[in-house]
């Protein structure tokens, strides 16, 4: 069983920055993909971001492509989002999310974690 908590989330104004930090525990996530969703009041979740095991591969929704970066650090087993120019309509709870492949993430990760606020004023 894999168990993984967020954190960073916060309170900003519009072009401001924000560090999401994702830590799993529980077993290793060799060869896991990580990724990151992000879910508004009133709206489905959507997939934000996500990364293979190397780092080698990563992957973004159009509307944060440019102003967010997925990392990560194995030898913590964290995964981070950095979130640049922020804007209102970024306002969500972010969740980190873990499985075997990028179709098993995009299509409903086996793993995830409560989630963290982000929130955006203009």
């Amino acid at each position: 069983q894999v168990q993984l908590v967020e954190s960073g989330g916060g309170l900003v104004q519009a072009g401001d920055s924000l560090r999401l930090s994702c830590v799993a525990s529980g077993r290793t996530l060799s060869n896991y993909y990580m990724g990151w969703f992000r879910q508004a009041p009133g709206k489905e979740r959507e997939f934000v971001a996500a990364i293979n095991w190397g780092g080698s591969y990563t992957y973004y929704a159009d509307s944060v492509k440019g102003r967010f970066t997925i990392s990560r650090d194995n030898a913590k087993n964290t995964v981070h989002l950095q979130m640049n120019s922020l804007k209102p309509e970024d306002t969500a709870i972010y969740s980190c999310a873990s499985d075997v492949s990028i179709v098993r993430i995009r299509m409903g990760p086996s793993y995830w974690g409560p989630g963290t606020q982000v929130t955006v004023s203009s």
